[in-house]
């Protein structure tokens, strides 16, 4: 079951899903003395990280291991990789190991115009984070992700190929979305978090945040309604991205 969350406007979503990303990495050290962020790009995505910068002193970096939901295929230091942007909201500001920080693959890298060996190569570093044993994946405490105007999640989108992936990773080829190359999570992949937070800002994603919500379209038509936490999963919008949300979640914030 999702809980969904609407607030006044995108800043209030800003600051109210910082505060609660803040809090989730402090409460997930706390617990099991570390916390796997997965983190997303796009406006909101990195308004929330520039939010962790300005008001988390209190995070202990040092046992923060990050991740990315998906990245564009492109060069290392190109404006569109969601990593770059990450860092000049938030990682080039705090003292996180370079170690604990892992970033995909860039089309400048040792696996060049390959994608596909670029995807194994993740599923492999990711493999090398979970906890010793047969694990393939880390134990992701929160995958952050935006939501497309057509209902996509990461770089999975309708109809495509990379929907039915069930591999940890994946080569996207012909994105409908530019950059036409990319590198994702699949599915079966973001759904292994212990939580799912799907944050949605603005009147362009309001259809799709209403149809994965109302359940009757399923991951291949909406993939944003194909993704859950193991434990929680939070529909966390503004009012507009809310405006065609039925009755049952209308509660403001």
């Amino acid at each position: 079951m999702s809980t969904v969350e609407k607030y006044s406007d995108k800043a209030a979503l800003i600051t109210a899903v910082g505060d609660r990303l803040i809090g989730a990495i402090t409460d997930a050290i706390a617990t099991r003395d570390r916390a796997l962020i997965v983190l997303t790009g796009g406006g909101t995505g990195i308004g929330l990280l520039e939010h962790v910068r300005e008001n988390g002193d209190a995070i202990d970096w040092s046992k923060v291991r990050l991740f990315w939901g998906d990245e564009r295929y492109v060069p290392e230091a190109d404006d569109d990789r969601n990593e770059k942007q990450a860092r000049e909201a938030l990682l080039d500001f705090i003292p996180v190991d370079p170690a604990l920080v892992h970033a995909m693959p860039a089309s400048d890298g040792p696996d060049g115009d390959d994608p596909e060996a670029a995807a194994e190569r993740y599923a492999a570093e990711l493999a090398a984070a979970a906890r010793p044993g047969t694990a393939r994946l880390p134990h992701f405490d929160v995958v952050l992700l935006g939501l497309g105007e057509d209902g996509h999640v990461a770089s999975v989108f309708p109809e495509h190929p990379v929907v039915y992936e069930t591999r940890p990773v994946s080569a996207v080829r012909g994105s409908p979305k530019p950059p036409p190359v990319r590198i994702t999570l699949t599915l079966p992949t973001l759904c292994t978090a212990e939580e799912v937070w799907l944050v949605a800002a603005g009147a362009g994603k309001a259809d799709a945040a209403a149809m994965a919500l109302a359940g009757g379209a399923g991951p291949v038509q909406v993939p944003a309604s194909g993704v859950h936490g193991v434990e929680r999963t939070f529909w966390l919008l503004d009012r507009a991205a809310a405006a065609h949300v039925g009755p049952k979640f209308r509660s403001l914030r």
